[in-house]
This record gives C-alpha cells, structure tokens and sequence, in this order.
C-alpha cells in the first residue's frame, strides 16, 4: 500500500515538475533575446526582439496545424508521425503536457538561426523559413529520435537535444548566413578581392548579453532535467549541467588568455552555452568526470569554430551561433557513446566506447548525426533558396546601414534618447557584392540634377588663411563610399557624427505623396574635414560624385573658411598644423 502511494505521489509531483520544466524552457526564449540583441548592433535591436518574439508565436501556430502530429502521431515505418487534430477532435483526452512541452522546444530550434542571420535578413524571410523548422524540419527529425521513429528504435540516444535541437538549429544557421552573405564590412578585399581583413562588431550591450547568459543556464535545468523520472536521476542531470557548462568556460578563458592576452568576454559568455548545448544529449548517462571532459572541449570547440567560420569558410555569425550549436551539437551527439555509463542514476543499458562498451553506441550515435544532418541540410537548403528567388533573403544596402529597426519596423530606435552610432570602423566595402542599391549614375545626371541632389553651401567671403572646413550632411549608406574616396586623394582628416535631422523637406522620402507639415528627422552622417585651399575644389568635385544618388536626401555640403589652426604636440600653426 505504501509502495503504492509514493508511486502515485512520485507520478503527481514529476507531472508537476515536467511542466515547470517546461515552462523554464519557455523561459529561455528570453534568453536567447537578450544574447542575440547584445551581441549585435544597436540599430537592429528591435528587430532581434521581434524575430524572437514571432519565432514562438508563429511556431506555436503551425504546431497546432502540422507540427505536432508529424512529431507524435502514430508512427508511419518509422519515418514519420501520422497527421491529426486530436487537439481539436479529443482536447478531453489529449496529452496536453506533452504537447506544451514539445511545443516549446520546437520554437528554441528556430530562435537559433535567427542568431546567425542577423543584422541583413528580411523579416517576411524569416517569419517564413521558421514556420517551415517548426511546422516541418523539426518534427519530423524529431520524431525519429523521440516519438518513436527509426533512430529510437535502434538505441540511439539524445536525451535532451543536442542532435535534434541544437544542431539541426545550428545546421540551418550555417546555410542561412552562408546563403546570405557576410554583413558590409565583415570582410575587406583587396583590389584582387581577395580577403585581407576580418573586422569584428562588438556587440551593442554586452551586460544585456551577460544577462541572456545566465536566463539561458537556468532554463537548461529545465531543458535537461524537465524528462527525468526519478529525485537521483535529476540530481545527477543538475550536477552534469551545471560542471560542463562551468568547465567549458574556464578552458575558454585560459585559452583565450594565453593566445590573445588577455580573457575575452564575449567568447567566454558563449563558451557557457556551448558546454550547455554538449551536455545536453549525454546529461542523463554521463557521470561527472565525462561532464568535465565533455565541458573542456566544449570551451575549445566554440574558439576554434568562431575562428574557422570567419577566416576559413567566410561565413558571418553575429553571435557564434553555429560554432555554439552546431559544432558543440555534434560534439554532444558523439559523446554518448564516448562517456555513457551505467553508474549514472536510470541509465542501466547505454555504455560509452570510454566506458568499456566498445564503438556500438558510438556508431548508432555517428548514424543518428549523419541522417539527422543530411536530412537538415537538404530541407532548409531547399527552404532558402526557395525564400531567395520569390521574396527574397536579404534588406538592400541601405536598409542595412541605417539599421532595420528603423526600415523592416518603422522603429526610429530601440533606446528611444540616445544617439545610435556604429563604431565598429568597418564601412569600408566600395561594392555590396550581396545588394543592389540602383545608384543613378553621376556622370550622365545633369548639372541642375547635381545640384539638386548634393548642394554646396558657400560663406560669402573666405579669409585669407587658405584653410577651409568642409562640412557634409550625408546619407548612412553612403558614408563607406566617401571615406575611401578621401582615403585616394589622400584627405585622411575627417571627423564623423551620426545624427538626426532633415532638410528643405522636412523628412519627406521619395515615395510620399506630401510634404510633411512637420519635422521628422531622419538619421545622417555629418563629416568634417579641415584641407588647404588647393585641395578644396578637386575635395568637393568627388564629395558631390560620391553623395550622388539622384534621391531626395543626398546631402549638402558647407564650406567655411577658418582663421588658424594650432597643433598641440608641436605648436605649429596655419597649413603647416594640417
């Protein structure tokens, strides 16, 4: 009898605990916002929010369609689930937990493309290829490993995602931000196009990143721990989430340390997640000593895949994601059958090749990655491409530039009172080779057309100094073109603001019917150079060439002249201060 009533007791209080679990891992879609908004610019933090807010909402819309059934109707030759609308036909006897709980799962496989697709893609895109993961991708690999499809059938084990969440997450944001190309400026060629440099952009808000951290570390608990059956079975899942994790990042701090001199946070913050995400599919049957092991590669793997996508494969990930998911994925996938043993509480069957169980698991572990890999590359393969050619994957230049908050959302910006400015010093692409900006040609444009477009502002009377300022009020996307032009002629002096304001127009834009009865101002850049007097006309012959778009909005250009100047370090004054 007793037996009999701790049984139901233990049964209630799990049910219970499955679906907090579940709602941690709700919990860290939070997360997952607040790493990818700081670890990129500020000017498309709005649109991070939103892309993560819509990836759960719209996933939970195709799940109730599609989704879930694939992942759990009755199984069809192992391959796949059989399609139903339980939820609507039998809600009284429908297995309600689970469903909440794979739901929220589904929709953290999304979250991580949107990563390392940020900062270029189109929102339209991105609503339609994470309906696509959760309605069809996901399910249906899922399915194989956990709904009692072909891999479940021959032992292979993930007990919490790091193959059928992680990687397929990380798989598809590889595709993703190869397909789309690198942001401007990621990348400088030379005149061969061949890569010279590979310039980083330091994430907006790294406190904002740090806090997405650790919201993500604590709905793991959940994320590992939601399934586990037994008060010894999650104490040992809690312990091996929490030492991978913490080993991870140790070895990435004193690695980053040793070969760059100093501990780089940003790398550290993602190390934390790639021990994570290596855990997570071996939790339940590796004790703490494969915990640590599976930790410390983790910690490397995350430096070594961050550096071979950027000087390798040249592939553009904002926030790590692929070396975080994807490679710690595959790396979590295989290390079942390295470190599994049966001395981890509920596990009395699964060996790792570590353990004495020789390469048996390791190759149902090796088969499950391959298919499940194959099988995600082909889809979403297909899914972008798809995208590409009808809507399209990409913003152009100069929604890029001036940041999508403001194009893709109509959201002057995401700190509404302070300036945004990016400091990054990575404008410097002369040709977009993944955008088309349609610039009308210079040459060809009448004079009036020039003069309407850049217009060139004079003091009545100039002194006698022979010195100038130049002043330019210029469009965001064309700022990247001007420097370089300066850079040739040799004007290296420039001095760059970002700010908001407008014109005769008040703001208008092109394609508005009126003018606005009031101000609305629009983000520029203000450029000011200081040059002798022979140098002005040719400077301002190729400014006005450069702002040429033939748009309302090209700019205007102030010429003062300027009384002295004076060089602090060695008192010079006049041409010579120059």
């Amino acid at each position: 009898m007793t037996e009999e009533i701790f049984s139901v007791v233990n049964g209630e209080v799990f049910g219970v605990w499955f679906l907090i679990g579940a709602a941690l891992v709700f919990w860290m879609q939070a997360g997952f916002a607040m790493v990818e908004t700081g670890f990129t610019r500020a000017k498309n933090a709005g649109n991070i929010l939103m892309k993560n807010l819509m990836d759960f909402c719209i996933g939970t819309v195709v799940f109730i369609l599609i989704g879930f059934g694939l992942l759990f109707g009755e199984d069809l030759v192992g391959l796949i689930g059989k399609p139903g609308f339980d939820i609507f036909t039998d809600y009284a006897n429908f297995d309600w937990s689970n469903f909440v709980f794979n739901l929220v799962f589904c929709a953290t496989t999304a979250t991580i493309v949107s990563g390392a697709m940020a900062e270029r893609t189109k929102f339209l895109s991105y609503c339609i290829y994470s309906a696509v993961i959760s309605a069809f991708i996901y399910p249906v690999e899922a399915h194989w490993i956990w709904g009692g499809g072909w891999l479940s059938q021959i032992g292979f084990h993930d007990f919490a995602g790091s193959c059928a969440i992680h990687m397929v997450g990380g798989i598809s944001a590889l595709i993703g931000a190869w397909l789309l190309g690198p942001r401007i400026g990621k990348f400088v060629k030379d005149a061969k196009g061949r890569i010279t440099k590979v310039n980083a952009f330091p994430g907006h808000n790294l406190p904002i990143g740090c806090l997405g951290v650790f919201i993500l570390w604590l709905g793991w608990y959940g994320f590992n721990g939601a399934a586990c059956t037994s008060v010894e079975q999650l104490g040992s899942v809690f312990v091996t989430t929490t030492v991978a994790p913490a080993i991870a990042t140790v070895v990435c701090m004193i690695f980053t340390w040793i070969k760059y001199g100093k501990p780089d946070v940003s790398m550290c913050l993602n190390a934390s997640l790639a021990g994570l995400v290596a855990i997570t599919a071996p939790c339940d049957v590796t004790d703490v000593t494969g915990a640590i092991i599976i930790g410390a590669v983790a910690g490397l793997l995350v430096v070594f895949g961050v550096w071979f996508l950027d000087n390798k494969l040249r592939v553009d990930d904002p926030v790590g994601a692929v070396a975080v998911h994807c490679l710690n994925g595959i790396w979590g996938t295989i290390a079942v059958g390295l470190f599994a043993t049966t001395s981890a509480p509920g596990n009395d069957s699964i060996v790792g090749l570590f353990y004495g169980g020789g390469f048996k698991q390791l190759g149902l572990q090796l088969a499950g990655f391959a298919s499940v890999a194959a099988w995600t590359t082909v889809m979403i393969t297909i899914t972008f491409l798809v995208i590409k050619a009808t809507v399209g994957l990409r913003v152009s230049e100069e929604e890029e530039i001036v940041g999508l908050d403001s194009c893709e959302h109509g959201l002057p910006s995401a700190y509404a009172g302070f300036s945004i400015m990016d400091i990054s010093n990575t404008m410097t692409m002369d040709v977009n080779e993944n955008t088309d900006l349609g610039v009308s040609d210079y040459d060809s444009a009448s004079s009036f057309q020039k003069k309407a477009a850049v217009n060139v502002v004079k003091a009545p009377e100039m002194p006698a100094t022979g010195i100038y300022k130049v002043v330019i009020i210029a469009k965001l996307s064309r700022y990247d073109h001007l420097k370089k032009a300066m850079n040739d002629l040799g004007v290296t002096g420039m001095t760059v603001t970002q700010v908001m304001g407008c014109g005769v127009q008040k703001g208008t834009m092109e394609y508005e019917d009126e003018i606005h009865e009031d101000i609305e101002l629009i983000p520029k850049q203000m450029i000011m150079m200081v040059m002798e007097k022979d140098k002005l006309k040719k400077v301002l012959d190729v400014i006005k060439k450069e702002l040429y778009t033939g748009h309302i909005g090209d700019g205007k250009i102030f010429v003062y002249g300027i009384d002295n100047v004076v060089r602090v370090r060695t008192g010079e004054e006049g041409v010579d201060a120059l």
